[in-house]
């Protein structure tokens, strides 16, 4: 679906991503892990179109990115931001809606009235009681889902996001990562940044490691997601910790 082949990305002079050849497949989701700076932020805005790389071709479908037009782009691909001005005017159901912007006939008219199923996107991401709330004043933790299910509104082939689970509590964090499985079984494509390595074992069928200087390891999450791997990619001592068949770990 999304393929990417001999990207590279410089921001500042400086190498983020070398020689980067993957493909994002329909009913995949990507665990994207790295410390601070490796460059995850810019890879996705690389693969959404919004940052043009060194070199290398994204192809969507065959085609590629570039060429494609900006509103089938929005349909196809959907991307959630780490950061978003809290200042919009309406209610959180309102900010929602505006994930059907591009299905949109006209500037003015939706393609169908969504509000039913905006509703049930606020249901499933624990929001309902929010509906009329005003945006401006959610939590941060509630922002950030009326932000996810702005997207998850939206309905587009790829879903990219970029620290979906920033500012959630553990409750939260697990229902949005069940959220974006689901997508995933419904033969949607998912990369997510994460800063939870035992998230991405648990819920993500497949990790792409960024190291600093572009160096790059991915594959399935059960054969990377090792000590030895964690350790080398977060540069400090971890130990493991299993329970209930889950492994994870924690540093030392």
């Amino acid at each position: 679906m999304l393929c990417a082949s001999e990207l590279s990305i410089e921001v500042a002079g400086r190498t983020l991503v070398q020689g980067l050849a993957l493909e994002l497949k329909r009913g995949q989701c990507w665990a994207l892990l790295g410390r601070n700076g490796t460059g995850k932020t810019s890879l996705l805005f690389a693969l959404a179109g919004l940052r043009r790389p060194r070199r290398g071709t994204i192809l969507l479908d065959g085609r590629p990115l570039q060429d494609t037009p900006r509103r089938e782009l929005a349909l196809r691909l959907g991307i959630l931001l780490q950061d978003e001005p809290a200042d919009f005017w309406g209610s959180t159901l309102e900010y929602v809606l505006l994930g059907r912007f591009p299905r949109s006939r006209t500037a003015f008219a939706p393609d169908t009235d969504p509000r039913e199923q905006a509703q049930g996107v606020l249901v499933e991401l624990d929001l309902a009681e929010h509906l009329t709330q005003p945006y401006r004043t959610l939590s941060g933790g509630e922002r950030q889902r009326a932000r996810i299910a702005q997207l998850l509104l939206q309905d587009p082939d790829c879903l990219l996001l970029d620290e979906p689970l920033q500012n959630l509590d553990l409750r939260h964090q697990l229902t949005v990562m069940h959220a974006l499985g689901a997508r995933a079984r419904a033969g949607r494509a998912v990369m997510m940044a994460l800063h939870e390595p035992t998230a991405a074992a648990r819920f993500c069928d497949c990790a792409l490691l960024l190291y600093h200087a572009g160096r790059i390891h991915q594959g399935p999450t059960n054969e990377l997601l090792t000590q030895e791997n964690l350790e080398s990619l977060y540069q400090c001592r971890l130990e493991a910790v299993s329970g209930s068949g889950i492994h994870t770990f924690i540093p030392r």
